[in-house]
């Protein structure tokens, strides 16, 4: 009698690669006769956060300005969710959920806390002009609705116990997270957030981690530009990494840190500082 012939091992199936929030082929952008960018291309998967760091100079804003419009490319193209964005305006690229914060602190100082990311609602805003003129009831239902998100938002963030107070009156580090509130209140499906944590002590900026991991939890794709090491390599699920106007290594935080060019470029002796 024969043997039974030996059973076929059969291979686990791949894993499907995550859908890309932001892809950037081929990017470069020329002022005159200066190179900014000389060719960039990166994806940024859905649901991670993704930094992009690299010396002064290196094009992070410059790249920032291109994704959200405000800086047309010389050349290239930026996709997010199917949708080309390389010529649409800023507002119109915001409508799409690409959102971003700026390096300088945004806030209307003279308004509450609350009003501020009441300002950041518009886009969630369907009441007409002429209702509102007239304040129908389904207006003082809408606000009450907005009022609710807007408190939820701050609740995130931890300024609930602020929402009453002027913007003008909180600390730098509550302004940072006033500016992240008033950004996610535009619901973001890919936020852009340029050195969120410039500024911040150490203990501020532990809370500040804690609060980019809760967006991303919160199904939000983070972009991040920060110089802050430790906490790029802490929270980042990967790090490109751009020098010259060119992108020198990208990956999971532990290989870039260790990228012999990277630490060359960028890095330097701060890359223990960067793995503590």
């Amino acid at each position: 009698m024969s043997a039974a012939p030996a059973p076929v091992p059969v291979s686990a199936p791949a894993s499907a690669p995550a859908p890309v929030a932001l892809d950037v082929r081929e990017v470069a952008v020329h002022f005159s006769g200066l190179v900014a960018i000389a060719s960039m291309s990166f994806r940024v998967p859905e649901g991670e956060i993704v930094s992009l760091i690299g010396p002064n100079g290196a094009g992070k804003t410059t790249a920032f300005n291109v994704i959200t419009g405000f800086l047309k490319p010389t050349r290239g193209t930026v996709l997010c969710g199917g949708s080309d964005l390389t010529r649409l305006t800023p507002e119109r690229i915001a409508a799409l959920g690409v959102v971003r914060t700026f390096q300088r602190t945004s806030i209307f100082a003279g308004c509450t806390v609350l009003e501020n990311v009441l300002t950041g609602l518009h886009r969630r805003g369907r009441t007409e002009t002429l209702a509102a003129l007239l304040r129908l009831p389904g207006v003082r239902a809408e606000t009450q609705r907005l009022r609710a998100t807007a408190a939820e938002i701050l609740a995130f963030v931890g300024l609930a116990h602020r929402d009453g107070e002027l913007a003008a009156n909180l600390s730098y580090g509550e302004q940072r997270l006033l500016g992240i509130a008033i950004a996610l209140a535009a619901d973001p499906r890919l936020l852009l957030l340029d050195e969120p944590a410039a500024g911040l002590n150490p203990s501020e900026t532990e809370a500040f981690m804690g609060v980019v991991r809760g967006i991303r939890d919160r199904g939000v794709t983070v972009l991040l530009v920060e110089h802050d090491m430790r906490m790029v390599m802490t929270i980042s699920d990967r790090v490109v990494v751009l020098n010259h106007g060119r992108i020198i290594a990208e990956g999971r935080p532990e290989a870039v840190q260790s990228d012999p060019e990277v630490i060359r470029a960028y890095l330097g002796q701060g890359v223990r500082h960067a793995q503590g």
